[in-house]
């Protein structure tokens, strides 16, 4: 995994936390979702760049 990369989920995943929070503190279900999302996807991206990892 290239530091780009782990810069690039770290900042995606932070994004999310950041979109959830104002979601909830607004009572704005859409973007607290696409908050969980972008987490989702940025742990998912996490998970497969370690597997290509542990195969190098």
């Amino acid at each position: 995994m290239g530091l780009d990369d782990k810069i690039k989920n770290a900042a995606q995943d932070i994004v999310g936390k950041a979109k959830e929070a104002i979601g909830n503190a607004t009572d704005n279900d859409k973007l607290a979702a696409e908050g969980k999302a972008d987490q989702v996807e940025a742990d998912a991206k996490k998970a497969g760049e370690n597997v290509k990892d542990t195969f190098k």
